[in-house]
């Protein structure tokens, strides 16, 4: 989050109450063919919500061009075409700004793909192993996509050395996806589909742990092929016993 934002330019809210009650004062001023008057004043929150997005987008275009290293601040600024008070007046680094900007990214690829407001669970068939495999291989897509990648990488090492943004990171980020794995197992555990000895923040762990070490270090190719045999290997410790 932001350390600290200038009155006049703090971003717009992003709640759905906003975006919709935006977008129907919009459609109210278009109907009806109504005109700003020139002696209105002009609306910060819209002239700051431009910034802001245009200041994630700089950061993320930088990032995947010239890498995390030689990302700066000033560099974002110029790119986004504000000045770089205007960025430190929100973020307190340009790790910050990163890690919003993806934050943001994740969200609108939600809201790319369908997914409903809130909507934060895996799929349930009833056959786990085709839920698992399907949403493996939906990550190791989103892990080999540029648009992801890089930003991906700097967080991560950047969040081993920077324990404030590396909490943030865990919090916002992979603590959310790990835990609708856990409740996923956790539901095949009420249907009988999954030993209830087994605890679901470990199985998700083993299911999750090494794809992302592979795709970290580039130890080996990531395909839907190794998700698949990460799946069917977990499976085996998930499997009631007689």
């Amino acid at each position: 989050m932001p350390a600290h934002q200038d009155s006049a330019e703090v971003p717009a809210a992003e709640t759905p109450a906003a975006k919709a009650s935006t977008a129907r004062t919009s459609a109210a001023k278009a109907s009806s063919g109504t005109r700003t008057s020139a002696a209105k004043a002009p609306d910060a929150s819209r002239r700051s919500e431009r910034s802001r997005r245009a200041i994630f987008d700089a950061a993320l275009a930088l990032v995947s061009e010239t890498g995390y290293a030689k990302t700066t601040v000033e560099g974002i600024a110029a790119r986004a075409g504000v000045g770089k008070q205007t960025i430190y007046r929100w973020w307190p680094s340009k790790a910050a700004v990163l890690l919003d900007a993806f934050l943001d990214l994740a969200a609108r690829a939600a809201e790319e793909a369908g997914a409903a407001e809130g909507q934060t669970e895996l799929p349930d068939t009833g056959d786990l192993a085709a839920d698992l495999r399907l949403v493996l291989r939906a990550t190791v897509d989103e892990l080999a996509n540029p648009r992801y990648d890089a930003p991906t990488r700097a967080l991560a090492a950047e969040g081993s050395t920077d324990p404030e943004l590396g909490a943030r990171f865990t919090e916002s980020l992979l603590e959310p996806q790990l835990n609708v794995f856990a409740r996923r197992i956790e539901a095949a555990q009420a249907a009988g589909q999954a030993d209830p000895g087994v605890d679901p923040r470990l199985a998700t762990e083993l299911l999750v742990g090494p794809l992302h070490h592979r795709w970290l270090h580039r130890t080996g190719p990531l395909t839907h092929a190794y998700a698949d045999a990460l799946v069917d290997l977990a499976l085996r410790g998930l499997t009631p016993r007689a």
